[in-house]
């Protein structure tokens, strides 16, 4: 059996895309999925395949599936539980301020120009870091009070992004199994 993480981008915010997680985890068992759980109402998926796929290939079949039951799109991002971990263990932030930091996952990775040219954007108390995969984001007042957000990082770097909290993280390493 083979281990994934989904995350699913803009379902049930303000009252847009209203998906039920228990609706959800039923959909991908019925295309063979086992051990489905969700976390949270925002689109966090684990769930184990018999066979290996690509990301590629279990995001289309994600959106597919969403499309045909519920008529709209929705970017879904899938992981291996190691490239997760990486992700945590490469934050460049102390412990402290990664235990509070959010992880802005990109669809893939922006280019270099559009990189520089976000990374000309500071705001105080904000701090954040680039790759080719991943923004590092911590603001010391709060995400909620926070300039940089995820449609910040996805406008200025012209990627489709997913952000999630430390603990977000953590605990879907943990309903993986890793």
């Amino acid at each position: 059996m083979y281990r994934y993480i989904a995350l699913l981008r803009g379902i049930n915010v303000g009252g847009h895309k209203k998906l039920p997680m228990a609706e959800l985890r039923e959909l991908l068992s019925s295309l063979g999925f086992r051990d489905v759980q969700t976390y949270i109402q925002s689109g966090n998926v684990t769930f184990r395949s018999s066979s290996e796929a690509s990301a590629e290939e279990l995001q289309d079949t994600f959106q597919k599936a969403i499309l045909q039951k519920y008529g709209w799109q929705v970017p879904v991002l899938v992981k291996k539980p190691t490239e997760i971990e990486e992700f945590l263990n490469n934050c460049p932030f102390p412990k402290e301020k990664k235990e509070k930091s959010y992880f802005t996952l990109l669809f893939k990775p922006p280019s270099t120009e559009n990189i520089e040219t976000t990374l000309s954007y500071q705001y105080p108390n904000e701090e954040y870091h680039i790759t080719p995969q991943c923004v590092y984001f911590y603001c010391s007042t709060g995400y909620g009070r926070a300039k940089l957000s995820g449609n910040f990082f996805e406008n200025k770097l012209k990627v489709t992004v997913t952000a999630r909290n430390y603990r977000t993280m953590m605990k879907l390493l943990e309903l993986s199994g890793f």
